[in-house]
């Protein structure tokens, strides 16, 4: 079974049903332009949006846990609850699917242990954090991960988070969904859902392939 099909599957009704997998309902994701990246923000945050329109407002989103590992097989932003007519991979400008060979995909790569989805607009509210930061503080700038998403991942008992929803400007309403992938590092597909009008239902991204 290809990802493509597993991922149908698994994600093509308003409910996932596998005895491996546990999920959950975690929050909301603001999309400003409707132009959605999904990257490893430490180390790919300069990461083209996917080619599809995605609508624009706040969306829910799920992680679906490994249930043996309590690792985050899947991330899931929904947008409509219309009946699923598709699947395709997502990708980026520049990126076609029949140039992939057999079980290749197109994705993003993860160093840092996160990953995250977002706005471009907030992509580009992360990205002017960092240099206003690095600006500020010089040689004490210690990296925006210490400097900005260290807080959002660990509560006042010293407990860690596997998951966070992050605002970088006061001033932008944008939020980064950010998560830890899988089992860490690794390089990561999404998939995205369409209604028999080509609008877009659902994105998922795969972390650890659930069948």
């Amino acid at each position: 079974m290809t990802h493509l099909e597993n991922i149908k599957k698994l994600f093509s009704r308003n409910f996932v049903e596998s005895p491996l997998l546990e999920s959950f309902e975690v929050g909301k994701i603001y999309l400003s332009s409707g132009k959605l990246v999904a990257c490893d923000p430490l180390i790919t945050n300069d990461m083209q949006p996917f080619t599809t329109e995605f609508p624009k407002g706040d969306f829910p989103v799920l992680i679906h846990k490994e249930r043996e590992s309590n690792c985050v097989a899947y991330a899931e932003v929904i947008f409509s609850t219309a009946e699923i007519a598709e699947w395709k991979m997502a990708v980026t400008a520049g990126q076609d699917v029949k140039d992939l060979g057999e079980e290749e995909i197109f994705g993003y790569p993860v160093e840092s242990g996160m990953g995250c989805l977002m706005d471009v607009d907030t992509q580009n509210s992360l990205n002017e954090l960092e240099r206003r930061l690095y600006d500020n503080k010089g040689g004490d700038f210690m990296g925006i991960y210490e400097e900005f998403f260290h807080g959002y991942f660990f509560d006042e008992k010293g407990a860690i988070d596997q998951y966070a929803f992050l605002k970088p400007a006061e001033e932008h309403p944008g939020t980064i969904f950010a998560f830890e992938t899988g089992y860490g590092e690794g390089f990561y597909a999404s998939y995205i859902a369409y209604d028999k009008d080509h609008k877009p239902v659902k994105i998922i991204t795969e972390f650890i392939e659930i069948s």
